[in-house]
C-alpha cells in the first residue's frame, strides 16, 4: 500500500513539473470579410483580408483619359492645356504600361514609434488602383517641381517602366468619381487619404496638418475618428516626414 501511494505521488509530481503552456501564434485566416471602406477600392483586380493585412492587387491602369495612353487605346486623349500648378503641359517620353502590383496594408493601422520615411516609388494606392508616389522625383529625392509640367489632364504621369502614378491630388477622383473631401485611397501604413477639402468645404492647408501631413478627427467613413492624410496644393502634397504608422509592403 505504501509503495502504491509513493508511486502516485511521484506520478503527480512529474505531471506538474512538465506541465508547460505553449503559446499559440495567430495565423492569417483566408476569406475574412473585407471591411466596407476597402470595398471602395474599385480599380483593383482583387481585395482580400487575412485578418492582419488587406491585400490589394492591381494592374495600375488609370480609368480616365490620358495623353500617356497609346493613341490606339480608347482612353487616349491628346492634351495641350495647363496642368497642376497652372503649368503648361509638357509630355514626358514615357507611356502607360500595365503593371502587376500587390499592396499589403495593415487592416488595423497604428501609430509608429519611428515613423519610417517614405521611399521613391509606390507608397500607397488610390481607389482606382493607381499607385501614389511621394513628394520627390528620382533618382535622388529631387524637388518634384521639375516633373510637374509632365502631369497629364488628371494630374498623373508614368515613370520609365510605364507605371502610372499620382504625386498630387488625383483630379479624376476629386472631380468625377468622388469629391474634394472624399476618400482617395490608403498609404501603405493603412491610414486613409482624403482630398484637399474637409467635409465642411473648407480647404486643407499645411497649417491644419502635422509633420506627416495628417490629423485625427471623424470622417464619413470613420465616424469614431481616425488619423488620416490629406492632399494639399502645397508641398509636400500628400506625405511629409514619413509614414504616421508602420507600413506594409508593395511588390511590383
Amino acid at each position: 500500500m505504501k509503495k502504491l501511494l509513493f508511486l502516485v505521488v511521484v506520478v503527480l509530481s512529474c505531471s506538474k513539473s512538465s506541465d508547460t503552456v505553449t503559446p499559440i501564434t495567430p495565423t492569417p485566416v483566408a476569406n475574412v470579410e473585407v471591411p466596407a471602406v476597402y470595398k471602395k477600392i474599385y480599380g483593383a483586380t482583387s481585395v482580400t483580408n487575412d485578418g492582419t493585412y488587406i491585400t490589394i492587387k492591381t494592374k495600375g491602369l488609370p480609368d480616365h483619359k490620358s495623353a500617356y495612353y497609346a493613341t490606339t487605346n480608347a482612353l487616349y486623349e491628346a492634351f495641350s492645356g495647363t496642368t497642376f500648378g497652372g503649368l503648361n503641359f509638357a509630355k514626358n517620353p514615357n507611356s502607360i504600361i500595365e503593371q502587376s502590383a500587390t499592396f499589403k496594408i495593415p487592416v488595423k493601422p497604428m501609430s509608429s514609434a519611428n515613423h519610417p520615411a517614405t521611399p521613391l516609388g509606390a507608397i500607397g494606392v488610390a481607389l482606382n488602383g493607381v499607385p501614389f508616389f511621394n513628394q520627390y522625383a528620382g533618382p535622388n529625392n529631387q524637388e518634384l517641381k521639375g516633373e510637374m509640367a509632365g502631369f497629364d489632364q488628371f494630374y498623373g504621369h508614368p515613370q520609365q517602366s510605364g507605371s502610372y502614378h499620382y504625386h498630387v491630388e488625383p483630379l479624376h477622383l476629386t472631380t468625377v468619381k468622388s469629391t474634394k473631401s472624399g476618400l482617395m485611397g490608403f498609404l501603405l501604413d493603412g491610414f486613409p487619404i482624403y482630398g484637399p477639402q474637409e467635409e465642411t468645404g473648407s480647404a486643407v492647408t499645411n497649417a491644419n496638418l502635422d509633420i506627416y501631413h495628417g490629423h485625427t478627427h471623424a470622417t464619413v467613413d470613420y465616424p469614431n475618428g481616425i488619423y488620416h492624410y490629406h492632399f494639399t496644393t502645397e508641398a509636400p502634397y500628400l506625405n511629409g516626414n514619413g509614414y504616421y504608422g508602420t507600413p506594409g509592403t508593395v511588390t511590383q
